[in-house]
């Protein structure tokens, strides 16, 4: 059998981006899942959503698997990018397009733009 760490690592290894989250993508428990998911949905990026909730050796195992204490956890092509602050400071720098653009990660840039202008 499988352990939290050992499905955590082949989630993680074979999907281009994954969030460890409250919820699901389409309805998420906590705001800062919710803002994480909304983020990734507006813009189009293809994900796999991992609900910390429905397991709770999950939801301990990614916070030792990461060695960071929150959720949500946001990776890319195997590396994590962070929770909700630094994905969204990300997104707003424009460091979240130049990450997905050197992973080879699509998404909409246009989408991308509108976060940032709303957010001016």
């Amino acid at each position: 059998m499988a352990t939290a760490t050992d499905q955590i690592r082949e989630t993680i290894e074979k999907n281009d981006v994954v969030l460890y989250m409250k919820g699901n993508k389409m309805m998420p428990q906590c705001g800062f899942s919710s803002r994480v998911a909304g983020v990734l949905n507006f813009m189009g990026v293809e994900y796999v959503d991992v609900n910390v909730l429905a397991d709770a050796d999950i939801r301990q195992g990614i916070k030792d698997f990461s060695d960071w204490p929150t959720i949500p956890q946001l990776y890319v092509k195997g590396e994590f990018v962070g929770g909700c602050d630094i994905v969204t400071e990300m997104m707003l720098s424009g460091e979240l397009d130049a990450l997905f653009d050197a992973k080879g990660v699509s998404y909409s840039k246009e989408a991308a733009e509108k976060i940032r202008e709303a957010n001016a």
